[in-house]
């Protein structure tokens, strides 16, 4: 994948440039382990060119296929990222603050595919549910849902009196 979510650093003069990126399947493929296997992103980078380092706006916006917490159905999820990242150059690489990368003097390009990856994946949602309707109503796989129901638990119908004695303690009774 090098060069195609890359951008040449050689001969720019102080400016900004604005660069386009399409990012599909084949993206998260080459990524073993991904937890995303399918997904349609475009990322803007706007560069700004300055005389003592580069800043990188980076706007990912697309959507991703992840698997639904409740019914386990895949569903496309729409994500969305900004994210700045400063590059300074220096003698060798160092990237130890997740904002500010430095790179050799030797390089002449910068490749940008791991950031989108992380940045990317960082923006998933930590629960992952396919979206209400218009009206409100889930739009999970109905027949999972309805065995969701069938397996819900609603209270107890005996409680048991072990627990009488210690809710008298707290005051909870």
């Amino acid at each position: 994948m090098p060069g195609l979510y890359s951008i040449p650093l050689a001969g720019l003069k102080e400016a900004r440039y604005t660069y386009e990126f399409e990012i599909g399947d084949d993206f998260f493929e080459a990524y073993e382990g991904s937890e995303i296997r399918r997904g349609e992103f475009s990322a803007v980078v706007v560069l700004n060119k300055c005389s003592t380092h580069i800043e990188l706006d980076i706007e990912i916006n697309g959507r991703a296929e992840v698997v639904c917490d409740r019914c386990l159905d895949s569903f496309y999820l729409p994500v969305s990222s900004a994210n700045r990242l400063f590059v300074k150059q220096g003698r060798e690489w160092e990237e130890e603050d997740p904002d500010l990368i430095t790179m050799p003097l030797d390089e002449h390009e910068i490749d940008l595919s791991q950031f989108f990856y992380e940045y990317i994946h960082l923006a998933l949602p930590l629960k992952r549910i396919h979206p209400d309707d218009s009206e409100g109503r889930t739009t999970c796989n109905p027949e999972m849902i309805r065995k969701l129901e069938d397996h819900l638990m609603s209270g107890e119908e005996d409680p048991d009196p072990r627990w009488d004695e210690l809710k008298k303690l707290t005051g909870n009774n």
